[in-house]
Parts: C-alpha cells; sequence; structure tokens
C-alpha cells in the first residue's frame, strides 16, 4: 500500500490500519518501512538555511547532533558579526535564520523601522566588558575615573559592546559620554575576526565631542602613539596581542572585577541574539520553540561535555576549576537563552540605546521579539 506525499499520516495510519484489519496495532516497523510516507513527511519540512559562529555552545547544530523538529536545515559559518549584520539590514538577506549584533538590531529596529527579522531569545554571545578598555602602560590614566577629560579611541561606536561599556561606566564609576572625547580609528584591527561594520555600528549621536583618528592607524596604533589615552574595543587589538608590554587593561584583575560586577547586578551582557525571518514566523509560528529548543539542545551538549570530558580536551590547565567556579558565582545555567531569565540584560541594553543618544525613542525589549517566544523558557 502506497499513498501520495500529500496524505497526511494520520489518514496513513488509519487506512493501513483498516487495511490489514488490525486498527489499534500498527507497528512501528509498518510506518517506518512505508517509504512513500518517510518521503511525504520529508517533502512537508521547511528547509532553513542558517548562519552564525561555530562556538562551542552552538556547534552541534553544525555537526548536525541537534534536531530542529519540523525542519532540515543547512548551518553555515559566517566570516563575521558585522558580514551577518550587513546581509540581514541592507544585503540579499540569504538566511532564515541568523546571528546579529543585539545593538545593531535595536538602532535598526528603532530608527530605520526595520522589520524583515524579528529576534528569538536565543544569545549565542555573551561577555562581560570591563577587560575590553585598554591604557597606555606608562600613562596617566589608574582608574576608571581618570578617563574624565581624556581621549579615547574605539574602532566605530555604537556595536554592542561600546554601549554596554559606555553604559557600565556610566552607571558604576560617573563617566558620561559626554565627559571624553571620542576618536574613531578608521582602521580596525580585528576586522578579519568581526568582518565589516554595518552603518548601524556607526551611529554618532549629537552632544558627542567626536574626532577621526590619523588616517592609516587603526585603534592600537593611536594609543600606542599616543593619539588617544584610553581604548575601548570588543575584540583584543593587535598590538595587544602581540605582547606590548605598553598596552595594559586598565582593570587589572578584570575577572573579579567582572564577577563582582556580576554579583551586584546580575547582569551579564548581551553581545548577539537570533534572528529569523518575520514572514516565516509568522506563516510558520510553531517554528519558534523548534529553534529554540534546538539551540537550548547544542548549549546543554555544550555543558555536558565541559562537565564530563572538557578538562581533558582543553588545553587549559585549570579549566575545570574555571568552569566550577563559574558555576558557583553565576549558576549551572551562567549562559542562559529566554525571555524572562534575560528580562533585566534586555532591559538595560535598550536604556543605554535611549540614554546614549543612538535610537530617539524609548523601546520596550518585547518589541523586539516574536511575541509567542515571551513563553519560551528553559527546563
Amino acid at each position: 500500500m502506497s499513498f501520495k506525499p500529500s496524505e497526511s499520516r494520520r489518514k496513513f495510519i488509519k487506512n493501513t490500519a483498516l487495511g490489514s484489519a488490525m486498527i489499534g496495532s500498527l507497528s512501528s516497523f509498518d510506518i517506518v518501512n512505508n517509504i512513500d510516507e518517510i518521503e511525504a513527511e520529508k517533502s512537508n519540512k521547511l528547509h532553513l538555511k542558517m548562519t552564525g559562529y561555530d562556538y562551542q555552545r552552538v556547534k552541534p547544530l553544525y555537526d548536525k547532533k541537534v534536531e530542529i523538529k519540523g525542519c532540515t536545515y543547512e548551518m553555515i559559518k559566517s566570516g563575521g558579526i558585522g558580514d551577518m549584520n550587513i546581509n540581514a539590514f541592507n544585503g540579499p538577506q540569504t538566511f532564515d535564520v541568523t546571528e546579529i549584533g543585539i545593538l545593531p538590531f535595536i538602532i535598526a529596529h528603532a530608527n530605520n523601522q526595520f522589520r524583515d527579522y524579528i529576534l528569538l531569545p536565543i544569545f549565542p554571545l555573551r561577555m562581560f566588558r570591563h577587560k575590553s578598555i585598554f591604557i597606555h602602560a606608562e600613562g596617566p590614566i589608574k582608574k576608571p575615573e581618570d578617563l574624565k577629560g581624556k581621549k579615547i579611541g574605539a574602532p566605530g561606536y555604537s556595536s554592542s559592546s561600546l554601549t554596554w561599556i559606555r553604559g557600565m561606566l556610566q552607571e558604576e564609576y560617573g563617566l558620561s559620554p559626554k565627559d571624553v572625547q571620542w576618536v574613531i580609528a578608521n582602521k580596525d584591527s580585528s576586522a578579519e575576526v568581526s568582518g565589516k561594520m554595518s552603518a548601524q555600528e556607526q551611529v554618532l549621536p549629537e552632544g558627542i565631542s567626536m574626532i577621526n583618528g590619523s588616517p592609516g592607524k587603526d585603534e592600537s596604533d593611536l594609543l600606542l602613539t599616543g593619539e588617544v589615552d584610553a581604548l575601548f574595543h570588543a575584540a583584543q587589538p593587535k598590538a595587544f596581542i602581540k605582547g606590548n608590554p605598553k598596552i595594559v587593561r586598565l582593570f587589572k584583575d578584570s575577572k573579579k572585577i567582572e564577577q563582582d560586577y556580576f554579583i551586584k547586578t546580575g547582569i551579564f551582557p548581551i553581545m548577539h541574539a537570533v534572528a529569523v525571518k518575520k514572514g516565516l514566523l509568522k506563516n510558520n509560528p510553531w517554528l519558534a520553540s523548534s529553534i529554540f529548543n534546538a539551540y537550548s539542545e547544542a548549549k546543554t551538549l555544550n555543558y555536558q561535555h565541559m562537565m564530563k570530558l572538557g578538562w581533558a580536551y582543553d588545553t587549559l590547565p585549570w579549566y575545570g576549576q574555571e568552569y566550577e567556579e563559574t558555576k558557583s558565582v553565576m549558576g549551572n545555567n551562567f549562559y542562559s537563552y529566554g525571555y524572562e531569565a534575560n528580562r533585566k540584560v534586555l532591559e538595560t541594553i535598550c536604556r543605554y540605546a535611549f540614554e546614549q543618544g543612538l535610537i530617539h525613542q524609548k523601546l520596550s525589549f518585547e518589541d523586539l521579539f516574536f511575541p509567542p517566544s515571551a513563553v519560551l523558557s528553559e527546563r
């Protein structure tokens, strides 16, 4: 007995059972071995084209160790977050599901009425940013308050990382973005990692003192030559990576400072989220939970690897102790997904965007997310 691919599974089961006079006793063997039914199920599945970085917490999706229920999918490694942002905001919109910068998305949504994609509460990249402030080792800056009145270099201005740094400095140390002069480098030493900057990462608000850095110099060149007094940078600047002793972090024990910040505020800053084509979710609302569960399962597999074998497979000698310490400070699910679990973090980044003049109207973070995804949470 065979059926056309358009026939449903329910009809197949019913007709097969009736045909064999075995209603209620059809075996799984009978179902699985009906080739037409298998092909019907495959043909009815959506096929998703997806992109992002291949973090360990996402890698099970690349390795197809995780299923997205109701879908087949291909996961394509991205060249950089800037490239993903440009593709979604101003490019060909190649992907159904894409990693995206949280702050650039907020800016596009609020300032440009961008509605082609909508977010799910999946956050593949989070990062504390105290470690991202660099100073000249022999310069006058010794503490955050010393930044007042100084020149601060940066590649761009309105990225997620820079917005978190400015907001943290204002709330924790009383340093307003208006208290410094911003020097925008025309080269980014981390471009090969992050890709080109989207227009949303180059928004320059009014009321800020800002100049361009010398032509041909990247942000670490500006610091080394004394053109700026400090540097805010999402990635480690080139000169720092190469071990130049003239560039050091402002917060010498940034790990302890960041742990204290989390204990005090409960904020683990979100850098990237996952966006899905709005029309796709509108026509297939069930897809939100399928994608959310797949990313959550991939992350759980990563947790399990860290707990069982990470210490052996990783090169870092104190990997296991670091994992245990992180859980003791932040809890077992320290890389949490979900809407309510991250309410304060999301409210904070939306507030920073408005207070820093990057968007022109107050924005509720709920507006950014596919409404049914509000109920999604991890077990």
